[in-house]
């Protein structure tokens, strides 16, 4: 459990963590220290145990070894709400900065009881006066208004219930929640994944002056690139074999974790490097392995064993046959020796990594209706409150990346175009037969207790899932296949739900903020595939770097009309 107060700890530390659930390991012997001012990103692939990390160092899970010591308050933001649902937007602002103005109002009463000379009153005094400082209690409103209209929250009617605010909506305020709060120990669990460009920067320059330690996971390069004082890769490492091999497959079976400091840049360009040097140690072992074997086995006879000596003389015989044993027994137990120490210290083989199969030249590859002309045209489409009329053409082979704000309607859009949601205004026209894909924000909110292999087959169709089976793509590691849906990572169920609309390929696929979610190898992965899919490809992200890298067409939606109440005790829900 986490411990520690404002006057303990400077650092987070975790030591010796190991964690199983029934079906898998995923944390193994973690230990790793944070600093005061420090900013350590965990990243790893899908299912490696960044989350559950997370909430073990945050106190909601308990592992089954280890410590952890964490510096003052701890605050996690993550999947789970912290707040009511029935709770108002102003009712939840007003919860997450109660405890940083009740530091002030200590500060005052100290100070009235030192003006009354009460015995103690003068240390009592500075603790509060320090505490205040760091959590910025004089600074609090401030601090509100600029969190609020950073992450986009400032139209938001203060009446409104949580409840009734969309997923990326609600995701943001439960980030406001945790900022606002100040915790001395601060966990983000994939902080930027409703974040547009003014929220990412607003959040990158609060995390570069807080004063205590931060560990966060993510998969947003750019910012990774911005923030991280250190790298933590949770990816399994190069140990003994004999430590790790009944878990060998998994993507959660790394032992402890692999620091890297610097940026991620710096940590590719490292990773590339430790995973040529894994893979060559590997090989190398593997065939003195095989050599020892074989050696154990052919040096037990010297010379030629059917020939005698070449005096005829018993004496003589005895003497070479004695010389003979000794040696071979020299020489065996030698070989064996070698041959046992080296598979006591031979490292694990390296686990194939998960590669995207089936973007580039699925079968049945989509290529859009016959006739050659663009597949979608849409002429003044708009939704009444969620995206102002916008027209807009899809050529068959088509890339378009619609960029825009919070707000500003790409995630409508893209619903538009699959048919999901009607216009109310102007029409969208599809080519006859068009057959659409679409990958939403989020994963399923519900998981079934299905398999993950029985859900594909349900949602595809057990037909198209024999001829197309999920194992194909690439996305799950095959000892997941077979797990309830419902004990998958987020980021895993992602992957499944990419899967699915892959099954049968689409003419126009369409990708709702892809990136969110997924690891970072396969976001490269599926960046590098995009360009070579037959059909025609719409996406909506607010990942920089994929925006940086985009070379086709552009559509930016203009930032939305903010209606802002007109006073701070409004923007508060004073």
């Amino acid at each position: 459990m986490p411990s520690g107060d404002a006057a303990g700890p400077l650092h987070l530390r975790v030591e010796g963590v190991s964690m199983s659930f029934p079906t898998r390991r995923v944390l193994t012997d973690v230990s790793l220290v944070v600093p005061s001012g420090g900013r350590a990103c965990l990243i790893g692939e899908n299912g490696s145990g960044k989350s559950t990390l997370l909430r073990i160092v945050a106190g909601l899970t308990r592992p089954d070894t280890g410590r952890v010591q964490a510096p003052g308050t701890v605050g996690l933001h993550h999947q789970e709400v912290p707040f009511s649902p029935a709770l108002t937007v102003a009712e939840v602002l007003e919860d997450a900065t109660v405890a940083v103005r009740e530091l002030a109002a200590r500060v005052e009463r100290a100070g009235e009881a030192l003006g009354r000379a009460e015995p103690g009153a003068e240390v009592a005094l500075d603790a509060a006066l320090e505490d205040a400082r760091r959590h910025g209690a004089w600074d609090v409103e401030h601090r509100a208004d600029q969190v609020v209209d950073g992450l986009g929250l400032a139209s938001l009617p203060r009446g409104r219930r949580a409840g009734e605010l969309s997923g990326g909506q609600l995701s943001r305020l439960s980030l406001a929640w945790t900022l606002l709060r100040s915790p001395d120990t601060l966990l983000l669990d994939e902080p930027t994944n409703h974040l547009d460009d003014a929220g990412t920067a607003l959040l990158t320059d609060l995390l570069r002056s807080w004063s205590g330690p931060v560990l966060l996971a993510s998969h947003d390069r750019a910012f990774l690139d911005e923030v991280a004082t250190t790298v933590l890769d949770l990816d399994p490492t190069p140990v003994p074999h004999a430590r790790v091999a009944a878990d060998e497959d998994s993507p959660g079976s790394g032992y402890g974790l692999t620091r890297y400091t610097g940026s991620y840049t710096a940590y590719l360009q490292q990773r590339r490097e430790d995973r040529r040097r894994w893979v060559r140690r590997y090989r190398d072992e593997q065939a003195e392995l095989t050599r020892l074997r074989r050696k154990v086995a052919d040096d037990h006879t010297v010379g030629h064993a059917d020939r005698g000596p070449r005096t005829e003389a018993r004496a003589s015989a005895k003497f070479y046959a004695d010389r003979n044993a000794r040696v071979v027994a020299r020489r065996v137990n030698d070989a064996r020796a070698a041959l046992e120490q080296l598979e006591r210290d031979q490292v694990r083989r390296p686990p194939d990594r998960l590669r995207l199969r089936g973007l580039g030249s699925p079968e049945g590859a989509a290529g859009g209706p016959a006739g050659g002309g663009p597949v979608l045209r849409a002429t003044d489409v708009g939704l009444r409150r969620r995206l102002a009329p916008l027209s807009l053409v899809v050529p068959a082979h088509g890339r378009l990346l619609v960029t825009g704000a919070n707000g500003s309607g790409k995630s409508t859009l893209l619903a538009l175009l699959a048919g999901t949601l009607l216009p109310t205004s102007g029409r969208v026209m599809r080519a006859p037969g068009l057959r659409v894909g679409l990958l939403s924000q989020e994963p399923m909110p519900h998981p079934t207790r299905d398999t993950a292999r029985a859900e594909y087959a349900r949602r595809v169709g057990h037909e198209r899932a024999a001829r197309q089976p999920l194992a194909g793509f690439g996305l799950l590691a095959d000892r997941d296949l077979d797990r309830p849906v419902a004990e998958l990572s987020v980021g895993q169920r992602r992957r499944l739900d990419l899967a699915v609309v892959l099954a049968d390929p689409p003419d126009l696929l369409l990708l709702d903020e892809p990136t969110n979610h997924l690891s970072l190898l396969l976001v490269s992965e599926l960046e590098l595939a995009l360009p070579a899919y037959p059909g025609a490809v719409v996406v909506a992200s607010h990942d920089r770097w994929l925006r940086e890298d985009w070379s086709g067409e552009r559509l930016h939606l203009p930032e939305p009309v903010r209606v802002r109440p007109t006073t701070a005790e409004e923007r508060l829900g004073t």
